[in-house]
């Protein structure tokens, strides 16, 4: 496990968090605190309400009651910035959302030159030197179309990180790519976590998260039913429902 990281400075909290579509109770007081250089990893069945949490947390999906603090505010609170908020906050979709009309390189430019407005120049070099942490330098002048799924994920974790996020969130990142690519999007992700990245990752690869979590969480039905290191949760799982996910998967 690369990131057992010893309880630091709490960056993002979650409380009694509820998020309702009409009728269906989709999280159901979801409380937790995230902390710096933490990679946590939540699991759970399909339908549990994983990808929801993780859209709350920057207000994707606006949540029907409880609070958000990241860093000291209040961004479920109607006064605050959200996109303030997003600039240190990156994300990663499971289907990529690359900008069709523009090259590797000028999609991980665009946010830098607008939100942050950078030079051409220096958003260039710093997009070219991402593109190469990403191992993808040959692909800096390809469009979307151009490249392999996982290549545009690739090019999606580098587009995220050109903004210097304190925290990333991923969103199944690996689920809509062949098995074949899944590899090379991990490898990214662990050599993200070995840098001391605070990660939150909604995922179903095992593991990545025995290897790289150093926290995992397991939602079922709206709730957290278990929280813990992940050897012990992967390994030794208290809840009987944690048990029978993990039997599905290992």
């Amino acid at each position: 496990m690369i990131n057992n990281i010893p309880q630091s400075k709490a960056i993002l909290s979650v409380v009694d968090l509820t998020k309702n579509f009409g009728d269906l109770h989709v999280l159901k007081g979801i409380s937790n605190t995230f902390y710096e250089g933490e990679v946590v990893s939540i699991i759970g069945p399909s339908g549990s309400g994983k990808s929801t949490l993780i859209r709350c947390l920057n207000h994707i999906e606006e949540p029907t009651s409880g609070q958000i603090i990241f860093e000291g505010v209040e961004i479920t609170n109607p006064s605050t910035d959200i996109n303030a908020v997003r600039r240190d906050m990156g994300m990663v979709f499971q289907n990529f959302g690359l900008f069709p009309h523009l090259t590797a390189l000028e999609n991980i430019m665009l946010a830098p030159r607008k939100v942050k407005k950078q030079s051409r120049d220096e958003a260039k070099n710093k997009a070219l030197k991402l593109l190469e942490r990403v191992g993808l330098s040959d692909k800096a002048e390809n469009y979307p179309e151009q490249l392999s799924g996982g290549q545009q994920q690739r090019v999606a974790i580098a587009r995220s990180l050109a903004m210097q996020p304190k925290v990333l969130l991923f969103d199944e990142p690996t689920s809509a790519l062949d098995p074949e690519m899944v590899r090379e999007v991990l490898d990214v992700m662990m050599g993200l976590a070995k840098d001391g990245m605070t990660m939150i990752v909604v995922s179903h690869e095992i593991n990545f998260i025995r290897q790289a979590s150093s926290r995992v969480l397991v939602l079922v039905d709206g709730e957290i039913i278990e929280d813990g290191p992940s050897e012990q949760v992967i390994e030794s799982p208290s809840h009987p429902r944690t048990k029978e996910f993990l039997g599905k998967l290992l």
